[in-house]
């Protein structure tokens, strides 16, 4: 893992949001990748405001916690991905539905070329081991239709809590990013797209977590009212980076 002084190669931000119990294996499971690699790493945990021992179970496992007192992931993200050190950064759910191994997989595509890679359960090629309940899915498919039509046009999945950037585009985008709830993914890659970067989605292998946080009414609302406000700021100028 990194010193104290030298910027890692990849830093990892997992967002938590009362995540206690699953905190310990996920962080587990990232070390262990981790000290496997041949580059410097770091992982960061964002305590979004928990109620439980998050930031303590954090601080046991010997990864830097940092904490985020206003609610949401896309506050509790934004503040991991400016603080972060890597040269690339990835945000990770706390629940790890995507194993960490998927982000060689990322690395490569911008080793290829592109600006900011993103993984995606909505590819033909992406394995997806244990799938949503059909409620769900169903959602999601129109959620992105209307993702697609208001926001980000050719995206199959802007939702996957997997995502990896270079540390000078994350340094840019990141202090543009003014929603909070559950629409902040997209609102990143609207940002991304409209500065001109490219994006690549990359199938990966996924498993649905029963414990998800995700409520499909009362986010789906939320979401569905900020694809409004990303077309408005982006029309008042507030995006310019």
């Amino acid at each position: 893992m990194s010193d104290e002084t030298a910027a890692p190669f990849l830093s990892v931000v997992i967002p938590a949001y009362n995540e206690e119990r699953r905190l310990t294996p996920t962080l587990d499971r990232i070390k262990e990748y981790l000290s496997g690699q041949p580059y410097e790493s770091s992982i960061l945990v964002v305590d979004n405001a928990s109620t439980d021992r998050t930031t303590e179970v954090a601080r046991q496992a010997g990864v830097e916690v940092m904490g985020e007192p206003r609610r949401g992931k896309g506050a509790a993200v934004k503040k991991g991905m400016l603080a972060a050190r890597g040269e690339y950064i990835l945000f990770s759910d706390a629940d790890l539905s995507t194993p960490i191994e998927e982000v060689e997989k990322l690395l490569r595509e911008l080793r290829a070329g592109s600006d900011v890679a993103i993984a995606s359960r909505g590819l033909p090629e992406s394995k997806l081991v244990k799938r949503q309940p059909w409620y769900r899915e169903l959602v999601g498919r129109v959620g992105n239709l209307l993702v697609r039509a208001l926001a980000v046009r050719g995206i199959a999945d802007t939702q996957c809590g997997f995502k990896l950037f270079p540390r000078e585009i994350a340094r840019r985008v990141f202090p543009a990013q003014r929603l909070t709830g559950a629409a902040f993914d997209v609102e990143v890659l609207f940002i991304v797209r409209h500065a001109g970067w490219k994006i690549a989605e990359v199938p990966v292998t996924w498993i649905d977590s029963p414990e998800t946080r995700f409520s499909r009414v009362r986010d789906s609302l939320d979401a569905l009212k900020d694809l409004f406000r990303i077309r408005a700021n982006w029309l008042l100028g507030r995006y310019r980076i």
